[in-house]
């Protein structure tokens, strides 16, 4: 399986609640582990690692915000981003604007459409993937024995 997830014990019950919303998916953290393994494999992990730096950057003390909005800007953001997250023109100008004087809310607008993005699309092909039925398979064989 190509889910491994160092110590943590997985129980079905937190894996079949994965499938209730992409928000109980990416409040685990090994369902964080698991989504971006299979964002890799459809060769779409920029959103997710677009996602987490941006709930990182939330979290980041004032005087290193500049630093932190430059990097997500530079990885993420602009046109030829080894990254490139998949946001409209005019998002993308404006979160670069706000990039340049950041607060804590200059990723917001873009993060959110990536999230929408995510929801719509690849969370509910995960949710059909061999990775994740085979997933919760295995536990749910181990939890009947």
């Amino acid at each position: 399986s190509i889910f491994s997830f160092g110590h943590h014990r997985l129980s079905a019950e937190e894996v079949m609640q994965w499938s209730q919303s992409l928000e109980k998916l990416l409040d685990s953290q090994s369902g964080q582990v698991a989504f971006r393994e299979f964002l890799k494999s459809e060769f779409s992990e920029e959103n997710i690692e677009f996602w987490l730096a941006c709930e990182d950057y939330k979290k980041t003390k004032s005087d290193h915000l500049q630093d932190k909005a430059e990097k997500i800007y530079e990885e993420f953001v602009q046109i030829d981003a080894a990254k490139q997250i998949n946001i409209d023109y005019r998002t993308r100008k404006a979160t670069a604007k706000k990039a340049q004087d950041p607060t804590f809310t200059s990723f917001d607008e873009a993060q959110k459409t990536v999230y929408v993005l995510m929801e719509r699309d690849s969370y509910p092909r995960f949710l059909k993937s061999e990775a994740y039925l085979n997933l919760l398979n295995k536990l749910h064989v181990n939890s009947v024995k």
